[in-house]
């Protein structure tokens, strides 16, 4: 049987894996990337398909410094500003975390998943050190001294200096390096879907708190000529299934009320999609010739926009400590330094996240109180408000 050598192995073609691929071929390793699902984020056009992502600045930061975001900047919507709104009494109490208070950027940007993956698929198929394989899953590893040899779901065999696991919550790689993850389930899901709206977003990114979980509109360019958002709506998995089954008129009723009506009567534009809520970390980040990245790593409720750009955190800091030791690429001083420097952080973000979206749960008016009065502390105390949004972009930026 013929034997691939490559410097990296990634299994995951995610947009998290994605960006790892071509952060790894544009600093000049040898890449290959597989992904069992026929073609991994697959450019859906017309205007079906309205998810995005919202990247915050230093994950900005991170793919201007490869050189990806000039082909994103045109269609990137600018977040200015963050609306949370306690829903949950008889009068919402409203604050706004202003980007200006803290800097002359946005907090980040929304971008729309297709163009993501048409940009990216793109530059990786101009890299001829990088091969991405969509149809090839990851099937097995043994982890040696100086390598690890893959075997890909086609029974082709790789050999890799550094193995990325970026596959997702139920993580392949993680299973084959033995390494254990600690799942937190709250019977929450989440409803993702676009909507057009009569009053304009104002390029503010609105989260709605009452009993369930959160209600966030994330600002899109406009639909036909009108104000457009994308939403994520959690509650518990019995009310999804329920909304999940409404005609589309008397869902977009249901989804306006909930929004408090502050947007107007709300239009849907597009599918439904369904996702359970979870959080999860993993017991390590790495292990022989394996590194964790993204919901491999840690999985967490959809709240702050901090799931993808944890994951570019991730990849920063592997990158850089590859391009600091190319000679040990992928071996266990690099990689205990990737679990030193990444895992602490990322359990203080998950056990935070899981926190905020627990005290999001309950309806009792004890919890309601508590809510308000935390809501009025964080905003109305101006340098615990600065604080709390330098915390949500990130301690450190992944950008050098």
């Amino acid at each position: 049987m013929m034997r691939e050598n490559t410097d990296v192995l990634i299994a995951g073609g995610g947009i998290a894996g994605l960006v790892a691929t071509a952060a790894f071929g544009l600093s000049g390793f040898r890449v290959i990337c597989v992904d069992p699902a026929p073609r991994a984020v697959a450019p859906t056009h017309g205007a079906a398909d309205l998810r995005t992502t919202a990247f915050l600045q230093p994950a900005r930061a991170f793919l201007d410094r490869l050189g990806l975001w000039e082909a994103l900047e045109a269609q990137a919507t600018p977040l200015q500003v963050m609306r949370i709104v306690d829903a949950g009494r008889e009068k919402p109490v409203i604050r706004d975390f202003v980007a200006a208070d803290i800097s002359d950027q946005p907090f980040g940007w929304n971008l729309p998943n297709s163009l993501l993956g048409r940009v990216l698929t793109d530059r990786i198929a101009a890299l001829p050190n990088v091969s991405f394989r969509p149809g090839s899953g990851f099937a097995g590893l043994l982890a040696r001294e100086k390598t690890a040899l893959v075997t890909l779901s086609d029974g082709s065999q790789v050999s890799a200096a550094l193995v990325i696991g970026a596959d997702g919550r139920a993580s392949a790689v993680r299973d084959a390096a033995s390494i254990t993850a600690r799942t937190t389930r709250t019977g929450q899901k989440a409803l993702v879907f676009a909507v057009t709206h009569v009053a304009p977003h104002d390029n503010i990114s609105t989260e709605i708190h009452r009993a369930g979980g959160p209600f966030t509109l994330v600002p899109l360019p406009d639909h036909e000529g009108k104000p457009c958002s994308s939403v994520v709506w959690m509650e518990q998995g019995p009310t999804i299934a329920r909304l999940a089954a409404l005609p589309d008129p008397a869902f977009a009723q249901e989804a306006t009320e909930r929004s408090a009506g502050l947007y107007g009567p709300l239009t849907l534009v597009g599918p439904r999609q369904t996702w359970p809520i979870i959080s999860q970390i993993a017991g390590r980040m790495s292990a022989r010739r394996v590194a964790l990245m993204a919901e491999a790593a840690h999985v967490l409720p959809p709240i702050g926009a901090q799931g993808l750009n944890m994951s570019l955190a991730d990849l920063a800091c592997l990158l850089d400590l590859a391009q600091a030791r190319p000679l040990g690429l992928g071996d266990s001083q690099m990689l205990d330094r990737y679990h030193q420097q990444r895992h602490p952080a990322t359990l203080l973000r998950v056990g935070g996240i899981a926190a905020l979206n627990l005290a999001s749960l309950s309806g009792s008016p004890l919890a309601r109180t508590l809510r308000s009065l935390g809501l009025r502390a964080l905003h109305d105390i101006a340098p615990v408000r600065r604080n709390i949004m330098q915390l949500g972009l990130g301690a450190r930026a992944p950008g050098r």
